[in-house]
């Protein structure tokens, strides 16, 4: 074998197709893109889209139920951002540290569904105070029990959940008080009548 013998794998290198050169070449014109409109422009893909037919996702059938739409949203609050603003003076320690302390202090912006205690910044953290929150991670009642401190956790209720359970609650107190009443008192009233 000689240098000038050395040749690549049959169909390793294969000629660029040369596009747009007449319309004998089979890709000339719209070299291979097709006619006008919206893929015939680069980039285009639509996803999911089936050419009209209905699409996979929608011949499926539709299963169970997700919650996202009643998820609670939280605040996330990390130990380190509590301490940096316990340090500046904006959090008093002295007073139970709530979620209303926190947006007054502009250490959140809103309360939204509650506050979450994170742990970053636990082992930096060393303040003794008693906060109030709706959830916290194990490593962040930790650090704020080490440092002398307690994290109470509140009952999660909503306010429309708190309405619709009062009013659902008075529906069945109604309901259970004309139950009680006597079944002859009706038929005795038509009597007397």
């Amino acid at each position: 074998m000689k240098l000038n013998e050395i040749r690549d794998n049959p169909g390793a290198r294969t000629k660029k197709v040369r596009v747009g050169r007449g319309i004998g070449s089979g890709l000339g014109k719209t070299s291979g893109k097709g006619g006008k409109g919206q893929t015939a422009r680069s980039g285009v893909a639509l996803n999911g889209f089936e050419g009209g037919q209905t699409p996979l996702y929608r011949r499926m059938p539709k299963r169970g139920f997700r919650n996202t739409a009643f998820q609670r949203d939280f605040v996330e609050l990390n130990l380190g951002d509590l301490q940096k603003a316990i340090d500046d003076k904006r959090v008093a320690t002295g007073a139970t540290v709530t979620s209303k302390s926190l947006v007054e202090a502009g250490v959140i912006r809103r309360a939204l569904d509650g506050v979450r205690l994170l742990g970053d910044g636990a082992d930096a953290f060393k303040a003794a105070v008693t906060i109030e929150v709706a959830g916290a991670s194990k490593s962040a009642v930790a650090a704020v029990e080490k440092a002398g401190g307690k994290v109470m956790f509140l009952a999660l209720e909503r306010e429309g959940a708190v309405k619709a359970n009062a009013a659902r609650r008075e529906k069945r107190q109604k309901k259970l008080a004309a139950a009680a009443k006597p079944a002859g008192g009706k038929a005795a009233a038509k009597a007397e009548g």
